[in-house]
């Protein structure tokens, strides 16, 4: 077998961790939607009002929702891709001014993962010579094409997903009878987290079951406070 042949590139690989930026995004931003929205009109109907203004508040619960996690969530990565780019400057003015300090700190670097200080040299310089800003910002400081930060992607995806997940438990109270209403929105909110949560565990690797009553544990206790205090102020909002 041909070197060349040895070294051919194979198709790539797709590993869960690819998921990380969008996936992180989506299952907060609907965790938050049903999770908030339901608390919402539970404490909202707790507390007696009519389904006009449990749906009112619902729905302006959904709107602030999305708006506030679209912002929040650009905000955040812009701030993160802000810090990634303030250190590859800092990188590439250092490989500008010293190449060598660079070039013995990457392959110390190497010499840390298990190598041998020639064979670490050796890697150290073919990296250096190919991409040397790439090679220091992905093993040195932890740079990746998975990690990268992508703000209007992340504001898009928990916008969305939040806003989805604020129309579940809404759905609900518009069609649950009054009479009872405070629970039948917590079940079905409860079902819809429990789904969320297997489904999430899934796509990242991990058990469901796991995934499944992390998110429902919390979502029944954010529930049962608000309907708490519902039900302690016991006022109507007309």
């Amino acid at each position: 077998m041909s070197t060349a042949a040895a070294v051919a590139p194979r198709p790539r690989e797709r590993h869960r961790s690819e998921r990380i930026g969008w996936l992180r995004a989506v299952v907060l931003g609907a965790n938050d939607g049903i999770v908030s929205t339901a608390s919402l009109v539970i404490g909202i109907a707790a507390a007696q009002s009519s389904r006009e203004q449990v749906l009112v508040a619902g729905v302006a619960g959904l709107v602030a929702g999305a708006m506030s996690m679209a912002a929040g969530e650009y905000v955040s990565v812009s701030s993160q891709s802000d810090t990634e780019r303030a250190d590859l400057a800092i990188e590439r003015a250092e490989l500008a001014a010293d190449p060598d300090i660079e070039r013995d700190e990457l392959a110390a670097i190497y010499v840390l993962r298990g190598l041998d200080a020639t064979l670490a040299r050796q890697v150290a310089d073919q990296l250096m010579a190919h991409d040397a800003l790439a090679a220091h910002a992905r093993d040195e400081l932890g740079f990746s094409h998975v990690t990268t930060t992508r703000p209007v992607q992340a504001a898009l995806a928990s916008a969305g997903s939040f806003a989805v997940g604020a129309a579940m438990p809404l759905f609900t109270a518009a069609v649950a009878p009054e009479r009872g209403m405070v629970l039948v929105i917590a079940a079905t909110s409860l079902l819809f987290l429990i789904g969320l949560g297997g489904v999430a565990a899934g796509a990242g690797g991990a058990p469901v079951w796991r995934g499944a009553l992390r998110v429902a544990f919390w979502g029944a206790l954010a529930m049962a406070f608000t309907a708490l205090v519902g039900w302690a102020f016991g006022v109507s909002m007309a």
